[in-house]
């Protein structure tokens, strides 16, 4: 068995390619890749060759970990049914190329447990998931508390600032680019700029930009927190009076966990987690070299998703 995958060859160098795919075990799917969503945080650094040093960074890869399609067959032991509709966040199947993430391809072959059933109206709509459970694990998760600003407004941070409302927190959310300054679901978005405000309690910052970390320092309360849920490619420092003065906390947002995921599953499925207005564009998985020069090079686009249903 085969399948047709995005295959990063080196840095800015992409071709679509057959690769091998492993056996069905007893207990594995084989799913029929329907969409996959584009990453404008580590996959961007994948493209650009920036990524630090990461386990499995290497090329060629497949990336990809946004991935919806359908069960076309299930082991035996498998949990799900054909087809199912269902949320992969990537796979380990392919041996011609490292698999980081390994979801970008026609289909794939998954143990069953790694596949998450999502509604069926959700459509290309469920490659959202993987924000969806990263921004529910920086803020919503047991122990964490809900930002009262947020430092950026991409998918990211329009899906914490979005779980916040839901947690009845009124958070601000400073956004530099006046065309990403529309579509916040109750909830305001300002030109940081204009801020005076240094009591925030608890920043989120979701934009990737080390050099900013001096800064939010400086708008913390004391005792405030500032969470780093974005995705640094440059080792971060800061001054440590103003910190010293504060008494201010730093933490880093990990990788969501599995019940992140069923949790943000089940806020969409119930109607109080919107998902309209985050995907702005779609490609054909054909047309993959010019998706990812326009998700990565057009600040317009909030998120690319490629589709697979003409590519089997």
């Amino acid at each position: 068995m085969h399948a047709q995958a995005i295959v990063f060859q080196n840095p800015q160098s992409l071709d679509m390619r057959a690769l091998a795919l492993p056996h069905l075990g007893a207990a594995d799917v084989e799913l029929q890749v329907e969409y996959t969503g584009i990453s404008t945080g580590t996959e961007r650094l994948l493209w650009n060759g920036t990524m630090p040093t990461f386990p499995g960074m290497g090329y060629p890869l497949v990336p990809g970990y946004e991935t919806v399609g359908r069960v076309l067959r299930a082991g035996d032991a498998a949990s799900l049914k054909v087809g199912t509709r269902v949320f992969v966040p990537g796979s380990q199947c392919f041996t011609d190329a490292r698999n980081l993430f390994g979801g970008s391809a026609s289909r794939l072959v998954v143990p069953a447990s790694r596949a998450t059933e999502i509604k069926e109206s959700l459509a290309e709509q469920g490659v959202l998931f993987a924000l969806g459970a990263t921004a529910y694990h920086a803020h919503s998760a047991a122990g964490t508390q809900q930002p009262d600003l947020i430092v950026g407004h991409g998918v990211l941070g329009r899906m914490i600032a979005r779980l916040a409302v839901i947690a009845g927190a009124k958070p601000v959310v400073w956004e530099t680019n006046p065309a990403r300054r529309t579509g916040a679901e109750g909830y305001e978005v300002i030109d940081p700029s204009t801020d005076t405000r240094r009591n925030y309690k608890c920043i989120c910052d979701v934009s990737g930009a080390g050099h900013l970390l001096n800064e939010l320092i400086g708008r913390l309360a004391p005792g405030g927190e500032v969470v780093l849920a974005g995705f640094y490619e440059e080792p971060l420092s800061f001054i440590f009076p103003p910190a010293f003065m504060r008494e201010a906390r730093i933490r880093v947002a990990a990788q969501w966990a599995p019940q992140d995921l069923l949790d943000v599953i089940a806020l969409a499925a119930d109607g109080r987690l919107s998902l309209d207005g985050l995907i702005t564009h779609q490609h054909d998985a054909t047309q993959a070299d010019a998706a990812y020069r326009t998700a990565f090079g057009d600040a317009d686009c909030l998120k690319m998703v490629l589709d697979w249903r003409q590519t089997q």
